[in-house]
Protein backbone atom coordinates (compact mmCIF):
# COMPACT_ATOMS: atom_id res chain seq x y z
CA UNK A 1 0.00 0.00 0.00
CA UNK A 2 1.99 3.26 -0.87
CA UNK A 3 1.44 6.03 1.98
CA UNK A 4 -0.31 9.12 1.51
CA UNK A 5 -2.37 11.29 4.22
CA UNK A 6 -5.64 10.41 2.51
CA UNK A 7 -7.44 7.01 3.37
CA UNK A 8 -6.37 3.70 1.81
CA UNK A 9 -8.20 2.87 -1.90
CA UNK A 10 -11.00 0.38 -1.31
CA UNK A 11 -9.72 -2.83 -0.76
CA UNK A 12 -11.26 -4.19 -4.66
CA UNK A 13 -9.43 -1.49 -6.07
CA UNK A 14 -6.07 -2.17 -4.77
CA UNK A 15 -7.08 -5.57 -6.11
CA UNK A 16 -7.30 -4.26 -9.88
CA UNK A 17 -4.27 -2.41 -9.41
CA UNK A 18 -2.40 -5.93 -8.22
CA UNK A 19 -3.84 -7.35 -11.47
CA UNK A 20 -2.67 -4.44 -13.38
CA UNK A 21 0.51 -4.31 -12.46
CA UNK A 22 1.01 -7.93 -13.64
CA UNK A 23 0.53 -5.84 -17.84
CA UNK A 24 3.56 -4.13 -16.62
CA UNK A 25 6.76 -6.33 -18.28
CA UNK A 26 10.50 -5.81 -17.34
CA UNK A 27 10.15 -4.86 -20.85
CA UNK A 28 8.05 -1.51 -20.18
CA UNK A 29 7.16 0.50 -17.71
CA UNK A 30 4.04 2.12 -19.22
CA UNK A 31 0.84 1.24 -20.70
CA UNK A 32 -1.98 2.97 -22.77
CA UNK A 33 -4.61 4.19 -20.93
CA UNK A 34 -6.51 2.47 -23.34
CA UNK A 35 -5.01 -1.12 -22.88
CA UNK A 36 -4.73 -0.69 -18.95
CA UNK A 37 -8.42 -0.23 -18.83
CA UNK A 38 -8.87 -3.35 -21.61
CA UNK A 39 -6.67 -5.40 -19.67
CA UNK A 40 -8.72 -4.52 -16.29
CA UNK A 41 -11.74 -5.53 -18.07
CA UNK A 42 -10.62 -8.99 -19.53
CA UNK A 43 -8.14 -9.66 -16.35
CA UNK A 44 -9.34 -8.29 -13.11
CA UNK A 45 -11.73 -10.14 -11.67
CA UNK A 46 -13.37 -7.70 -9.68
CA UNK A 47 -14.09 -5.33 -12.23
CA UNK A 48 -17.45 -6.23 -14.24
CA UNK A 49 -18.32 -2.77 -16.40
CA UNK A 50 -16.33 -0.32 -18.58
CA UNK A 51 -17.26 2.24 -15.85
CA UNK A 52 -15.90 -0.13 -13.15
CA UNK A 53 -12.27 0.28 -14.97
CA UNK A 54 -12.10 3.74 -15.56
CA UNK A 55 -13.47 3.98 -11.84
CA UNK A 56 -10.56 1.81 -11.25
CA UNK A 57 -7.64 3.96 -13.27
CA UNK A 58 -9.49 7.43 -12.44
CA UNK A 59 -8.60 6.67 -8.31
CA UNK A 60 -5.16 5.11 -9.07
CA UNK A 61 -4.62 8.43 -11.03
CA UNK A 62 -5.58 10.10 -8.33
CA UNK A 63 -4.14 8.59 -5.42
CA UNK A 64 -0.70 8.94 -6.89
CA UNK A 65 -0.78 5.31 -7.42
CA UNK A 66 -0.38 5.92 -11.38
CA UNK A 67 0.68 8.99 -13.30
CA UNK A 68 -0.26 9.69 -16.86
CA UNK A 69 2.20 11.22 -19.45
CA UNK A 70 0.99 11.81 -23.03
CA UNK A 71 -2.03 8.95 -22.57
CA UNK A 72 1.20 6.31 -21.21
CA UNK A 73 0.35 5.21 -17.40
CA UNK A 74 3.16 4.64 -15.33
CA UNK A 75 3.43 2.78 -11.90
CA UNK A 76 4.79 5.07 -8.98
CA UNK A 77 7.44 3.16 -6.89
Amino acid sequence: MRYTDQPSLPEWIQAAYETLETAYTSETDELAREAAHEFLLTEAEQIETDADATYVLDRLLDRGWLYEVNGQLRKTD
